[in-house]
């Protein structure tokens, strides 16, 4: 008999069914992606694109006690996952590439009482030594396979639709690569935050969290590198005039429109934008996607970031200062009154976090952004060539076929109507984003609800809340998760596309569902963020303490009852937000 007390469950309704292949799918706690996929997925990415089709090597290579696989189930056009315990007695049905299989659980029925003592003896060694592993193997490997793939995309004319399939299955190849370094970076860092926890802890005994949160800051990463070179750009507008002029049009196809008409104006889209592009645009609005237009392909939206940044005369360096004096004060703080080897040692599980701290956003930068971006740049490559065949309308119909169904088509293009298939995908994607998802589905218990990524996702404070998505009852309160202290009022701008980013002006909240790098420009200029979905450890929350203002993360509900316009009080302390007047 189980020990596991049922927490709760919810097996679907009229308003959000769900279809079970089993029982066994039945008795896993399914939880919606919000924070890596918000929106509707498109049938290509769930088929090639996901985190978790790399997470059972991440299980395997740590030897994690309480999970050994993660599936995804794709619910009414949203990706909803499960963590699957080590349980031999598990047989899960789960899909990878067009293809189904039983999820990876050991065959030892001791195997999770046994496996966690490998995985106490080498956790600390990869927080030790893994920021050098990064630097000196790991970033110019990555580095290295985006060279190759970007070189053979600057010749995919010369390549017939073989040569272009097999490019995707590279790309597919090394998209699962640098996953797999994800979540050896991932546990690596958890090493070195829980490392400088339970030191602090045992050194000092109770220690303030927001302490430590701010030690999870970063002054030296690629955020910073991107914003460095966007407030380098407006500086060369501010100091001239004509290209302050063309700065003055709006939106950004009119600023892009006044450049390309004067010398001037082409030498800046060449020399600044075009290298700003080609190293810094390898992301979309929502990056864990292969459906959305990459700033690579269109740059128009960083005219609108240097417009703003010009109207707001951004300070970089001074902003930059801002948050090394906070990271030493934090330093301070944690240290003071800690002597002798006790000081040694907790200096030591501070450096080792300061070290592992840029790779939060770094990681971002080549992997979550990266990756999915080459990968859809290989799709649009195979894509380009069906419609010279006439078997696509556009290009990007290639991210509404599944991956069976695409490689059916280079093997014979007129195998199945391709633009019937996309119409309906395209459909089906419609209807999806008129559904608001459930936090989560299946069944609830102690130990599913435990697990220890279910923070990033918002748990278990989402799952305890009492106040579900639909509810509304006229409150003027929403309740999150504290994500960053802080109180602050402001004007509220629900932002859904990067198209949207010019409507945020200084001193707005940010209201989204969820962010990535792509958003860390709006931070230089909003005064508090709110999002649907995420955890104290999500993007937004670490990004809005690497800023020093107010979230409220994980309120499930924060782009549906907010509206641009409405004043909000946010409060960062006990992630509550207060809606004080509508539009």
């Amino acid at each position: 008999m189980s020990t596991d007390p049922i927490l709760g469950s919810f097996f679907g309704d009229d308003a959000f069914p769900v279809e079970w292949t089993s029982e066994a799918e039945k008795s896993q706690f399914w939880v919606y992606d919000d924070l890596h996929c918000p929106r509707p997925i498109s049938p290509m990415y769930f088929d090639i694109g996901g985190w978790w089709l790399s997470c059972d090597h991440m299980f395997r290579r740590f030897g994690t006690p309480f999970a050994s696989d993660w599936l995804a189930k794709n619910i009414n056009g949203y990706v909803y996952t499960a963590a699957i315990p080590a349980d031999p007695e598990l047989d899960v049905s789960a899909q990878e590439y067009g293809a189904r299989y039983a999820a990876r659980v050991p065959m030892d029925g001791s195997y999770a009482e046994r496996i966690g003592a490998y995985l106490n003896t080498v956790l600390p060694v990869y927080g030790l030594q893994f920021a050098d592993w990064w630097r000196d193997r790991l970033v110019p490997e990555m580095k290295r396979n985006y060279a190759y793939l970007e070189e053979r995309f600057s010749h995919e004319d010369e390549l017939s639709l073989a040569e272009a399939a097999i490019l995707l299955e590279d790309a597919i190849d090394i998209h699962d690569r640098h996953w797999k370094i994800h979540w050896m970076m991932n546990f690596a860092q958890l090493s070195a935050t829980t490392g400088l926890e339970a030191t602090a802890k045992k050194v000092k005994g109770d220690v303030d969290p927001t302490i430590l949160a701010r030690l999870q800051n970063s002054a030296a990463d690629r955020n910073w590198d991107s914003i460095e070179a966007l407030w380098k750009m407006k500086q060369e507008v501010v100091e001239d005039p004509e290209l302050r002029r063309a700065f003055g049009e709006a939106p950004a196809p009119a600023i892009m429109a006044a450049l390309e008409g004067s010398e001037r104006g082409r030498t800046f889209l060449r020399e600044r934008l075009e290298p700003y592009k080609d190293e810094y645009g390898w992301h979309a609005v929502w990056s864990h996607e292969v459906q959305y237009r990459t700033v690579v392909e269109d740059p128009t939206p960083v005219l609108d970031l240097i417009k703003g940044y010009v109207e707001q005369d951004y300070d970089y360096p001074s902003a930059l200062e801002a948050l090394r004096d906070d990271l030493d004060e934090a330093k301070r703080e944690l240290l003071a009154g800690v002597e002798g080897e006790a000081l040694a040692e907790l200096s030591m599980a501070v450096e080792i976090n300061e070290k592992m701290a840029p790779l939060t956003p770094d990681h971002h930068f080549y992997i979550d952004q990266g990756a999915n971006a080459h990968l859809r740049a290989a799709l649009l490559v195979v894509g380009r060539k069906l419609v010279a065949l006439g078997v696509l309308e556009q290009p990007d119909d290639i991210a509404f076929l599944r991956y069976l169904e695409m490689r059916a088509l280079v093997g014979d293009p007129h195998a199945l109507d391709a633009r019937a298939a996309v119409a309906e995908a395209r459909r089906a994607d419609a209807e999806a984003l008129k559904i608001h998802p459930r936090d989560w589905v299946g069944t609830v218990t102690e130990s599913k609800l435990n697990f220890p990524y279910w923070t990033l996702w918002g748990f278990p404070q989402k799952f305890e809340r009492s106040a579900g998505p639909a509810a509304d009852n006229g409150s003027t309160s929403i309740e999150g998760i504290a994500g960053s202290s802080g109180v602050v009022e402001g004007i509220a701008k629900v932002i859904n596309t990067m198209s949207d980013f010019d409507q945020v002006q200084r001193g707005d909240v940010l209201v989204c569902q969820m962010t990535n790098p792509a958003w860390v420009v709006l931070f230089t200029k909003i005064a508090a963020v709110v999002t649907d979905t995420g955890g104290v450890a999500s993007h937004p929350a670490v990004l809005a303490r690497e800023f020093g203002m107010p979230a409220v993360v994980g309120t499930s509900v924060g782009t549906s009852r907010i509206s641009s316009g409405d004043r909000l009080r946010v409060n960062g302390d006990s992630g509550v937000v207060e809606v004080l007047s509508h539009s």
